[in-house]
């Protein structure tokens, strides 16, 4: 078995995507792939074929080796709930919440799920591809690490560091890592990359060159930017703003500070009938709306209220009024009701109950089990449908007892839509992902249809990108340092 670490100088370098086109890189060479991120921080998740949960970063190298995501893949998984704290799950179930102070003091017992899956993965790969998390050079989080160097050194894993030219300072911060880092972690890394790079790359030679002299350790490539690795399913928050095409039908998302699992959006932005606007605080739900799309939510109480103080649930009500269409998934379904309840205190203190926004004539109850499942299923028009469930509480009341959205292949009903039809709630994620049900929504909302093939696209996209970095990494080097 062989392993490489990919870290980098800072959040947002390109981590994730360099690890989901390595994958592919490798996979097509017929190699057995498997990514590994010991510790990821999102709110974006995805569903396990073993029945827990990953970041989608995980889900999306997964894919791009060829294999079904797994539990193991990313160990230690933090889906943020407050400014300071986090819901914890360790081996794709939750274990509790923890504040970032008190985190800290349960990573020795999270290094031995880390390592275990690690070990795990290690038995049936002949490559594993390792996503660090942030910042090699945050010093300050060294003690216990389980995510960096902590990792590289317990599991004795080899490290590539990746700088991001496009932020600027690239130089800088990569002598910057190897200044900070103590001795035997830098002894970790056998070499450096630059990503995201525009422009003529020989005017870069002298960079490279020059952070080879100051830091020992060669260059194994300058990636160009590849404009379209955006279009891939994205992890934070950065990914959910990326600009879609400009179509005639809009779809308006109000967006809260909880949101979740907000790739539910991308295949929607390929569409060229279709654009997505994004609502930010301050700003009104845009009157030509055909449909506003309430996506999911870590904490769909404190996500509700944000929606009342921006003035949101008037602009709903004003928007159905006009015979606009509203669809809520998961958090988003259980907004649209006309209660939620938490006895156990999920989200906050035990007892509470907050008015929804009346829209749906259904009531949400919190309860601690957690549902993950891949479903399948028909929607009430008879059109097929494929997705996940992931989500705490139980909706029940008149309209989901009268016209659920869908019946699902497990036997069980999902959603429910308003006697006037114009309104829709579902626990489904990845509705839109699936060809089918984005072409009856597109039909409903009269927008024009296209044969895009979303599956397909994102795969000839992670080809494409693997040929990209086979022409600019030194791939062969890289998998020689993969053996230690």
């Amino acid at each position: 078995m062989r392993a490489l670490m990919v870290q980098g100088t800072g959040s947002n370098v390109g981590k994730s995507l360099l690890v989901a086109g390595l994958c592919r890189v490798f996979a097509r060479k017929g190699l057995k792939v498997r990514p590994f991120k010991p510790q990821n921080m999102s709110n974006n998740a995805a569903v396990t074929a073993d029945g827990g949960e990953i970041g989608r970063a995980q889900a999306l190298q997964a894919r791009a080796a060829g294999v079904a995501p797994s539990v193991h893949m990313n160990p230690v998984l933090l889906k943020p709930q407050s400014e300071i704290g986090s819901q914890v799950v360790v081996q794709g179930r939750v274990v509790g919440t923890a504040k970032a102070r008190e985190y800290q003091s349960w990573k020795p017992r999270l290094m031995q799920a880390v390592l275990d899956s690690f070990s795990r993965l290690s038995d049936e790969a002949d490559l594993v591809l390792v996503e660090g998390a942030g910042s090699a050079s945050e010093v300050n989080l060294r003690a216990g690490d389980i995510a960096n160097m902590g990792f590289a050194r317990a599991a004795n894993v080899p490290v590539v560091l990746v700088g991001d030219i496009d932020r600027g300072g690239v130089i800088a911060s990569l002598v910057g890592t190897k200044a900070v880092l103590d001795a035997a972690d830098a002894a970790m890394i056998r070499g450096f990359i630059v990503n995201r790079f525009r422009g003529d790359p020989a005017l870069f030679d002298s960079g490279m060159q020059f952070v080879a002299e100051r830091t020992g350790w060669p260059a194994l490539g300058l990636v160009p930017h590849f404009a379209d690795a955006a279009r891939l399913p994205a992890e934070d928050g950065l990914g959910l703003r990326r600009e879609g095409r400009k179509g005639s039908v809009v779809i308006a998302v109000p967006v809260t500070p909880w949101i979740s699992n907000f790739d539910d959006l991308d295949p929607l932005r390929e569409e060229p009938g279709v654009e997505v606007v994004l609502v930010e605080p301050g700003e009104p739900l845009p009157a030509d709306a055909a449909l506003v799309l309430l996506p999911g939510s870590k904490t769909t109480i404190n996500d509700l209220l944000f929606i009342r103080r921006q003035g949101w649930d008037t602009d709903l009500k004003a928007h159905v009024r006009r015979g606009g269409r509203v669809l809520g998934l998961c958090g988003g379904y259980q907004m649209l009701g006309q209660r939620i309840d938490d006895p156990f205190g999920i989200e906050g203190e035990a007892g509470r109950s907050i008015e929804g926004l009346g829209l749906l004539d259904v009531a949400t109850t919190l309860t601690a089990k957690k549902r993950l499942e891949a479903v399948a299923g028909t929607s009430v028009d008879g059109v097929p449908l494929s997705g996940y469930e992931m989500h705490i509480g139980e909706t029940t009341g008149p309209d989901a007892l009268r016209q659920p959205f869908a019946q699902l292949a497990n036997g069980h009903a999902d959603g429910a839509i308003s006697a006037n039809g114009r309104v829709v709630g579902t626990y489904v994620h990845g509705l839109f992902a699936d060809d089918r049900q984005r072409s009856r929504w597109l039909k409903l909302l009269e927008a024009e249809t296209s044969d895009l093939a979303y599956e397909t696209l994102v795969d000839d996209i992670l080809d494409r990108f693997a040929v990209h970095l086979e022409t600019h990494l030194d791939c062969e080097r890289l998998f020689a340092l993969s053996a230690g």
